[in-house]
């Protein structure tokens, strides 16, 4: 078992699950970020990100002396093998990811990294980033390697250890296998490449999971016209080997941190080199879409085919993009949400991961503490994060609770049955809803 004495430069999702994770895997990780504060709280084990095992694992590796915390990178390269950048590449002008971060990180080590260290390409990057970078340090005794991520928010820890590969793309062999060595203990299957498909091994898979889910909220559409059942219909699909079951599940649209920005990097990236990648368009235009289907489907089912959502009160259960997880970025629930907003409805909502405080949330919906709050007054009720607790609500109060009995779930999460039997209408997708004999719409 090779131990390094490691680097990682940035502490979000990213650096802060693979600092602690490869800490537990025996090696000695020392974790930079710039920002003071967040450092003080990590070198004491508290952890803001809302992340399963991970406070877990950053306060063993403290306690154990293989973890540490410092500011600024040049605080933390000097004695590292290997250095990895895991810093935000965020979506720039047209779409392209914005390197700035990356550049002016390797600006500030290039002198102090030691001869022979491996600098590692942690985050997304678009293709041509590795010799970009190699460039930019211009140091013949430094290794530059792509080793793409490929963790889910609210299971990274998990994703990190239980691997289904690692990607280590180098135009160094040695170099490329130091890194591969860093998860030897995970027996994990290992791709050994060139840097440039590393880079774009990132792209390719999410992109494709980006339109299998385009795809399934299409077909999603088709079966409400047609009056079949999706959860049938992917059932069916997915147990077709070459198709699977994960990523066929309806939803208000796909989100999140990764999979918008890396749909138009890669489109950028095509475009660059005069390829015109049509496929990838439709899904995120489809994609787009989908966010106002999900409007007119609620209005539909709140205030008939002809009225308006304007001085209507909604009530809205979750905003983070995806359950387990408090991360608010491209989150299509609240994108929802803003489009509610746009056309007029009082909103109300709860999310069991968000503080009522939440500010940049104030202009589009006003948190309250609790579910039940939520469903107070409102002409119906919109399902948009699909958090394991709203199963479990006693959803006879909640009926009592609301003006108009109709909830719409856009994420398929609850029981039509439990629903009806509550005397409430339920609106899924890809299904026909599901309509109580005693119920009443109740006007606007």
């Amino acid at each position: 078992m090779y131990r390094y004495d490691i680097a990682v430069i940035g502490t979000g999702y990213v650096g802060l699950t693979t600092g602690a994770c490869l800490s537990s895997l025996g090696h000695r990780v020392l974790c930079a970020d710039v920002d003071a504060r967040k450092v003080e709280q990590l070198s004491r084990g508290e952890v803001r990100i809302l992340e399963p095992g991970l406070a877990e694992l950053v306060r063993e590796g403290l306690a154990a002396g293989r973890l540490g915390f410092v500011l600024g990178a040049a605080n933390a390269v000097r004695d590292a093998d290997v250095v990895f950048l895991c810093v935000p590449t965020p979506m720039g002008e047209g779409g392209a990811a914005d390197l700035a971060a990356v550049e002016s990180v390797v600006e500030e080590v290039r002198d102090l990294l030691p001869p022979g260290c491996v600098l590692v390409n942690k985050s997304t990057v678009p293709v041509g980033t590795a010799e970009r970078v190699a460039e930019l340090i211009g140091r013949p005794d430094v290794s530059v390697v792509s080793n793409p991520e490929f963790l889910r928010e609210g299971s990274a820890v998990h994703d990190f250890l239980n691997p289904d590969r690692i990607v280590v793309g180098a135009q160094s062999p040695a170099a490329a296998e130091r890194v591969a060595a860093l998860y030897a203990r995970l027996g994990a299957p290992t791709v050994l490449t060139d840097a440039a498909s590393a880079e774009l091994v990132k792209y390719a898979a999410n992109c494709f999971l980006a339109t299998k889910l385009s795809y399934v909220n299409a077909m999603a559409e088709l079966c409400e016209r047609v009056g079949a059942n999706i959860g049938d219909v992917t059932e069916g699909m997915g147990y077709d080997r070459r198709i699977g079951q994960a990523f066929l599940q309806p939803g208000p649209g796909w989100g999140g941190s990764c999979l918008p920005k890396d749909t138009q990097a890669l489109l950028q990236v095509a475009e660059s080199v005069g390829f015109d990648f049509t496929l990838l368009r439709a899904t995120t235009d489809s994609n787009a879409r989908q966010r106002e289907r999900m409007v007119d489907k609620i209005a539909h089912a709140c205030v008939g085919p002809h009225g308006s959502l304007r001085g209507v009160r909604l009530g809205l259960l979750g905003l983070t993009f995806k359950a387990g997880t408090n991360d608010l970025r491209d989150s299509p629930a609240l994108a929802v949400a803003t489009l509610l907003r746009e056309q007029g409805a009082e909103l109300v909502a709860y999310d069991p991961a968000l503080s009522v405080h939440q500010a940049e949330l104030t202009e589009v919906v006003r948190l309250l503490d609790e579910p039940y709050a939520v469903a107070e007054g409102a002409a119906g009720l919109v399902l948009l994060t699909e958090w394991p607790e709203f199963r479990a609500l006693d959803w006879g109060r909640m009926a009592n609770l609301l003006a108009g009995r109709v909830v719409v779930d856009t994420r398929n999460h609850l029981d039509p049955d439990v629903l009806s039997r509550a005397g409430l209408s339920w609106h899924g997708l890809g299904n026909q809803p599901v309509v109580p004999a005693s119920s009443v719409r109740v006007p606007a």
